[in-house]
């Protein structure tokens, strides 16, 4: 039997694992809400859940005597209701509601066609005007139209919101004290986050940062005039920010700040493929987006620049120098067919065929700059509303979630600035696809929002 002592270690170390596997299992439904490429390696995850019963060979265990279970399950489906079944399948969580969710909609055809033949009995209108009973289509109709508005929500979780900021504004402060000191003690151009971590958690990151910068002061002066950037992942990303994997020791973080002059040198051939590339396509800019792409690393995104060179420069497309200068591309690994985004860049396959590829952009050109033309005027609106909304409400802070676009976010400040709401003064307020209070106080509304 283990102690009292042990147990509670034992605990301790579960729910470590649990948090970061929660995070990673974050970051995988992110990815699959994101709009753009779909292209996901296998997440191995595992997590303790407590026994409902314990066996009896569990005593000899210290996992049973604990009172938990490993389960292990690997995340490979690409849309959410698969992976949320999976999930709850791995746990042997009841998946009653959520498959009914889905049957509803696989068996509509045969519902409707049952309803031919054991239809329901109808009254007429002036029925329920004389007998005095429900409609039952009135009701549904009358349910269907009360929608959570603004100002109601608002009404219900304003308190409980204040109360979490006030609680929080400690560690903001702490957060924001740690960051600006390594900052300049490490001379980093930034310090970010990829996921949508509480303040706490930020605030841990950056104390692991701290520790190793006074434990091993020669290690992190590679990273000067870099961008760090906690994530699930160790390395650099396409974009050159220095990754440091929130799940990774000092150990591996040591291995990254020491690898970076060698980082440095492979940024370097990745800018002469992305110049190469460019010269052979007319001139078009080979880059690669972050909001509209999965997270890469540089070694990664070498790969896929190299193997799409290899193709364009073995057989070179009659494109005139210069003709598509002004316009983006990204490149994929997971589509067969060009795209045009509706923010104007081509999204094109790495396997593409390449007289597919020049008719297609060659079709597309005049509408690839229409469309980056009302980009560009988007995001200078967009930045104009963020700062009257953040004016009038006196908010500290106004952003939105990755998956909400410019336009989305132009369509919720818009009519933000024709409402009286005086509960946002001084609060943290995220544009978002739902209603909800963070843990440190952010409120999340959706940016389709009715009042």
């Amino acid at each position: 039997m283990l102690c009292d002592r042990s147990i509670l270690q034992y605990i301790q170390i579960f729910l470590e694992i649990n948090e970061n596997s929660l995070k990673r299992l974050n970051g995988y439904l992110e990815n699959l809400q994101k709009p753009g490429f779909r292209s996901f390696k296998p997440t191995r995850l595992t997590f303790y859940v407590r026994e409902r019963e314990q066996s009896p060979s569990s005593v000899q265990e210290p996992f049973g005597a604990a009172g938990f279970r490993a389960v292990s399950f690997t995340l490979h489906t690409r849309d959410l209701l698969s992976t949320v079944l999976d999930i709850l399948n791995s746990c042997s969580l009841s998946t009653d509601h959520v498959q009914s969710l889905n049957g509803s909609v696989n068996t509509q055809s045969k519902q409707e066609t049952k309803r031919m033949f054991h239809r329901p009995i109808k009254w007429d209108k002036t029925y329920y005007s004389f007998t005095g009973f429900k409609d039952p289509e009135e009701e549904l109709e009358q349910a269907q139209r009360m929608e959570t508005t603004l100002s109601s929500w608002l009404d219900n979780n304003e308190k409980s919101a204040t109360k979490k900021l006030e609680d929080s504004l400690p560690l903001r402060k702490e957060l924001d004290r740690l960051k600006n000191e390594l900052c300049q003690q490490l001379q980093l151009s930034d310090i970010r986050w990829q996921r949508s971590w509480g303040i706490a958690h930020r605030c841990s990151q950056l104390h692991s940062l701290s520790r190793l910068a006074h434990q091993s002061p020669e290690v992190p002066k590679n990273a000067k005039g870099q961008t760090v950037i906690f994530t699930d992942r160790s390395g650099m990303n396409a974009t050159g920010y220095v990754m440091l994997g929130t799940m990774d020791v000092h150990h591996h973080w040591t291995k990254i700040f020491e690898r970076l002059p060698s980082y440095s040198t492979l940024q370097k051939k990745v800018l002469f493929l992305e110049e190469r590339i460019s010269e052979l396509l007319g001139g078009i800019q080979i880059t690669y987006v972050e909001e509209l792409q999965p997270m890469l690393t540089i070694e990664e995104y070498y790969s896929i620049l190299d193997n799409f060179y290899d193709q364009v420069h073995n057989k070179r497309l009659p494109f005139h120098p210069n003709s598509l200068r002004g316009l983006q591309m990204i490149l994929g690994s997971d589509r067969y067919a060009p795209s045009l985004h509706e923010l104007g860049h081509f999204i094109i396959p790495v396997m593409c065929d390449l007289v597919t590829l020049q008719w297609f952009i060659m079709d597309k050109t005049q509408q690839a700059r229409e469309k980056l033309k009302r980009k560009e005027e988007s995001i200078l609106l967009e930045k104009k509303l963020i700062k009257a909304v953040t004016k009038k409400f006196c908010l500290q802070q106004l952003y939105k979630e990755p998956s909400v676009s410019s336009a989305q976010m132009i369509h919720s400040c818009s009519n933000l600035l024709e409402e009286s709401l005086p509960y946002l003064q001084g609060m943290h307020l995220c544009i978002s696809h739902f209603f909800s209070v963070l843990q440190d106080g952010d409120l999340c509304i959706p940016w389709n929002w009715k009042n």
